[in-house]
C-alpha cells in the first residue's frame, strides 16, 4: 500500500500544529505578564487553576515522564500513530520545561515514526541491495 504525499506529510504536520499548541501554552499562557498579573489579583478567573496545574506539572516532571513512557510504547507497538504521539508529547514536554526527557522522547517518536510510516515504500532493488551487503559481510 503506496501513500499519497498528504497522507506521508500529515503525522509531520500534525507534529508541527502540536508543537505550536505547546508554545502557545509556554509563551502565551504561563509566561504571559498579563496573564501572570490577573492570576495574582484578588479575583482570579476559572482558567487560573488549569494555569497553576500546568506550572505544578512541570515542576514535577510529568510531561517528561508522559512522553518517555509513549515513547516506550511505540517502541512495543507498530502503530505508527503511536510513535506521533510519542514525538508529539516529547516536543511538548520540551517547550515545557522537561529538556531530556522531552528530546529523548521527540527523537524515539519521530525515528520510530519514519521507521514505521510506510514500510512498504523501499523500492525492491534496494532492498536486495541491503540483503547483499549483509551476506558479504565476514
Amino acid at each position: 500500500m503506496t501513500l499519497t504525499r498528504w497522507q506521508r506529510a500529515l503525522p509531520w504536520l500534525l507534529l508541527l500544529a502540536g508543537g505550536g499548541a505547546a508554545a502557545w501554552l509556554r509563551y502565551g499562557f504561563i509566561e504571559s505578564h498579563a496573564v501572570t498579573q490577573l492570576c495574582d489579583a484578588g479575583q482570579m478567573p476559572w482558567w487560573c487553576g488549569v494555569r497553576h496545574a500546568l506550572v505544578l506539572g512541570f515542576l514535577y516532571g510529568i510531561y517528561g515522564i508522559v512522553a518517555l513512557f509513549a515513547a516506550l510504547l511505540a517502541l512495543r507497538s507498530k502503530n505508527p500513530w503511536l510513535a506521533w504521539l510519542a514525538a508529539v508529547l516529547g516536543a511538548m514536554a520540551l517547550l515545557l520545561y522537561c529538556f531530556e526527557t522531552g528530546a529523548l522522547a521527540l527523537l524515539i517518536g519521530c525515528l520510530r515514526l519514519l521507521r514505521l510510516h510506510d514500510p512498504a515504500g523501499v523500492p525492491a532493488e534496494q532492498d536486495r541491495h541491503r540483503d547483499r551487503k549483509v551476506q558479504t559481510q565476514p
